[in-house]
């Protein structure tokens, strides 16, 4: 049970929810954007999170759009994790959202929520890097549109007062080959050890994101240029190990080495595959 009270707003377009927000801001009253909620009850339960207002997204229509535009595939903010599996439109971002958390779970929370949440998994994500995807970012200031590369670094970056509105991939990359990989401790729902997607672009280039490695999902260029360089495989996957960004975790759900050991074997295994 939440411990404190707030107020609760469902705007119906950007520009509505961008007024309230901005209103909440000028009285004080901390507002979050809220796309799917379950980190911000979670959070709000354990006492981790206290707002004076929630502003819900999830009536705006054009973060409820999934659907294939002008050669894009528009997903809204506001689509849950099972929504984007049974459409089906991206078979690795089925992949990867696929496995996020239970069935139960999954229909409630969002790929906006999901992107921008503090989580240290955010698995949906992976798929979205690998596939150079770009975010529809707007707030007081405007709408901009990011490339994801650009735009996550450890985490979404958003200025004050914005909000995630839709994340769009072009169509060429949603049918190549492709591969998601998920290694968990005890079983396929658990956190993950290492999560990988990777996809297979035109010419032959190997596009990979990371998840449960570090405290947070990321996809290294210089990491992807030592596995996409000539030489054998082990060769090839060592290399690519000394370009990890961030210490590695080591934590119950497994040491640093033996994380280190599982992404070894992940990458071999994907070289092996293409």
């Amino acid at each position: 049970m939440i411990q404190y009270d707030f107020e609760y707003y469902k705007p119906e377009s950007v520009p509505e929810a961008v007024e309230i927000f901005q209103t909440l801001m000028s009285q004080g009253k901390q507002p979050v954007y809220y796309s799917g909620g379950t980190e911000i009850i979670t959070l709000g339960r354990l006492g981790k999170l206290s707002t004076g207002a929630v502003v819900d997204i999830k009536g705006i229509p054009e973060c409820n759009v999934l659907d294939k535009q002008n050669g894009r595939l528009i997903m809204g903010a506001g689509v849950s994790l099972t929504r984007l599996a049974e459409t089906n439109l991206f078979p690795l971002l089925t992949e990867s959202a696929g496995r996020v958390a239970d069935h139960t779970s999954r229909g409630k929370i969002t790929l906006g929520g999901n992107l921008c949440g503090s989580f240290i998994y955010r698995e949906a994500v992976l798929s979205l890097l690998a596939s150079d995807s770009s975010v529809i970012i707007t707030g007081s200031g405007g709408t901009r549109t990011v490339p994801l590369m650009e735009a996550f670094r450890e985490q979404l970056q958003l200025a004050a007062g914005e909000f995630l509105v839709q994340v769009t991939t072009d169509e060429t990359y949603l049918n190549l080959p492709h591969k998601g990989v998920k290694k968990t401790r005890l079983d396929r729902i658990n956190y993950p050890l290492v999560a990988i997607a990777v996809l297979k672009t035109e010419n032959n280039r190997l596009q990979i994101a990371v998840s449960g490695l570090c405290s947070f999902p990321f996809r290294s260029l210089a990491m992807e240029n030592e596995l996409n360089s000539e030489g054998p495989p082990e060769q090839k996957v060592t290399n690519a190990l000394q370009h990890i960004p961030a210490p590695v975790l080591d934590d119950v759900e497994g040491t640093a080495g033996y994380r280190q050991f599982v992404l070894k074997n992940t990458l071999l295994d994907v070289l092996a595959t293409f």
